[in-house]
This record gives C-alpha cells, sequence and structure tokens, in this order.
C-alpha cells in the first residue's frame, strides 16, 4: 500500500468532516437539506466543468457503454445516500442515523470481496469492528437516548449502503482507466440532474446571489466540502482496496467532533475521545504492513 494513498483518503476523509460548518451557515440562510444536497452537485459540476475544460478538455471524453458508473457514483450513491440519509434522520435522531451510516466500510468490504476478490483477513476485520465501535461513541448516541423504528433502521442502513456504493462504482470506473477528474465531474453531472425535481433552485438561487459573501462562500462550500475530498478519494483508492480506503475516511465523523469541540464550544465526552482513539487506532491498523496468509484469510 503507498502512504501517498493512504494520505489521500485520510484528507479526502477529514476534508468531508467540516461539512457541518457549511450546512449549518447555509441551514441559518434558508435552505433545507435537499437543497444543500442540489447546491453542492451543482457547484461541483460548474466548478470540475470549468477546470477541466482549461486543464485537458480530453477528460471530457468517455464511452456511453461506460456511463452506467457515473449514474452509480451520482445517483446510486451521492443522491441515493442524501436522500436515505435526510429521511433516517427524521425517523429516529441525528446520533442514531449517522450510527447506521457507518456501516458502509463493512458493506464495502463484503461487496469488494465479491466483485473484486479483495480478501477479508483478520486484521481488516478487527479494523472494521472498531472502526464501528469508534463511529458508534463519537456520534454520542452512547449518551443520548436511543429511538428507532423500522422504517428509520431501513433508511439508515440505505444511507450506508448508498455510501458505500461510491466507492463500488468509482472503483469500476477507475479499473476502466478513467482519471479521477473525470469521475468527480460525471459523478456530479448525474447529481445535479438527479437532484432537480427534488429542489428548489430559485430558493437557492436567492441565497447564492443574494450577495457576494454567499456567493464565495458557495464556491468554497463547493471546493472544500466536494471536489477537493472526491478527486483526493479518487486518487487514494489507486494504491488502496475498496475496503481499507473506506476505513480510513472513517476519519471524517472524528473530523466534524473535533469542529463542533473548537468552532461551536460543544462538550466533550468520554465516550467520544474514547471513541475517536478507536477510529485512528483502527487507520493505523490499516497502514500496517501484515503478511496476508492463507491461516488468516476469512473469504
Amino acid at each position: 500500500m503507498k502512504k501517498s494513498s493512504m494520505f489521500f483518503v485520510l484528507m479526502a476523509g477529514s476534508l468531508w468532516g467540516f461539512m457541518g460548518l457549511f450546512v449549518r451557515k447555509l441551514n441559518e440562510s434558508g435552505l433545507d437539506s435537499m437543497n444543500i444536497v442540489a447546491l453542492r452537485a451543482m457547484v461541483t459540476f460548474l466548478l470540475m466543468g470549468a477546470f477541466i475544460a482549461i486543464y485537458d478538455r480530453k477528460l471530457f471524453v468517455i464511452k456511453l457503454k461506460d456511463i452506467w458508473c457515473f449514474i452509480g457514483t451520482g445517483v446510486l450513491s451521492i443522491v441515493f445516500f442524501n436522500f436515505c440519509y435526510f429521511k433516517a434522520i427524521t425517523l429516529t435522531t441525528l446520533p442514531v442515523a449517522a450510527v447506521l451510516l457507518y456501516t458502509a466500510p463493512a458493506i464495502v468490504t463484503v461487496i469488494s470481496s465479491v466483485l473484486f476478490k479483495e480478501r477479508i483477513n483478520k486484521s481488516k476485520v478487527v479494523a472494521l469492528i472498531l472502526t464501528f465501535v469508534g463511529c458508534v461513541m463519537v456520534t454520542g448516541v452512547v449518551d443520548t437516548k436511543i429511538m428507532i423504528n423500522g422504517k428509520g433502521l431501513v433508511f439508515g442502513l440505505g444511507a450506508g449502503l448508498g455510501y458505500a456504493l461510491y466507492s463500488i462504482f468509482s472503483r469500476f470506473a477507475i479499473i476502466k482507466g478513467y482519471h479521477s477528474f473525470t469521475i468527480a465531474f460525471y459523478t456530479f453531472t448525474f447529481a445535479t440532474i438527479a437532484t432537480l425535481p427534488f429542489s428548489d433552485y430559485n430558493s437557492i438561487g436567492k441565497v447564492v446571489f443574494e450577495n457576494v459573501n454567499n456567493f464565495v462562500f458557495s464556491i468554497v462550500f463547493g471546493m472544500i466540502s466536494t471536489v477537493i475530498p472526491y478527486i483526493l478519494y479518487n486518487l487514494g483508492m489507486k494504491g488502496l482496496d475498496n475496503s481499507k480506503a473506506s476505513i480510513i475516511a472513517s476519519i471524517e465523523p472524528v473530523m466534524a467532533s473535533a469542529i463542533g469541540i473548537i468552532v461551536y464550544d460543544e462538550n466533550v465526552t468520554i465516550a467520544q475521545v474514547v471513541g475517536i482513539s478507536l477510529v485512528v487506532f483502527s487507520i493505523v491498523m490499516c497502514n500496517l504492513k501484515v503478511q496476508e496468509t492463507k491461516e488468516n484469510t476469512i473469504l
């Protein structure tokens, strides 16, 4: 495993952790969750399109027979994941929805073992368990009243599946030789199209173009929360298998919690400290060079 690949994925997960900063501000400006998803997709589509037009227009070229890869990353992953996640939040609680979302690394591991023949060894299983337990503790679910029902569980697991599908479909695109810029551009091209029926673009436009500050904020939102991390994640996946990349990207809730503590003066609990330690330790495990033999391979 290349150290640079781990660094790219770690940076991607860390940048995704900044999402809450932008979402809170946009909520205060009057945008609901689905409109924020649409704004994020549209800004990324425009920024990536402008960048590729200047950098190398050849990166716009894809084969029609490969379009399913980008429908997968854009619609089945980005849009489906966000829809299920926001629905789960309304049916359960934010901590419970977040915990269900972080079933994604386990889902990625199982699917990748079938589709890409990635081996599941003991160290990977331990890392998965530590990651999930760590995320449970970081999200604060152990300190809150658990509220869950059948529909909430289904949508929460649906969010985890959608989140996991990005790694799966982007892996197919990488195998087919597509550049990380191309993958990011077409992912959010299809995500933008898919959000059109569910979004109020008049409201989005009023917020974005209300003043220069809002316009710049929207651009920075797209860059920090989407453009840069998705490019980095795709680059990192070239040197990592899907399961390890998904585990390392779980630094996201750790970063989100750290930002909440530093920026919003949120209280830190012992459970969160333990959770952060577990997630960090699981990431370190993924970076250890463990010789995989038939004896320690489970699948």
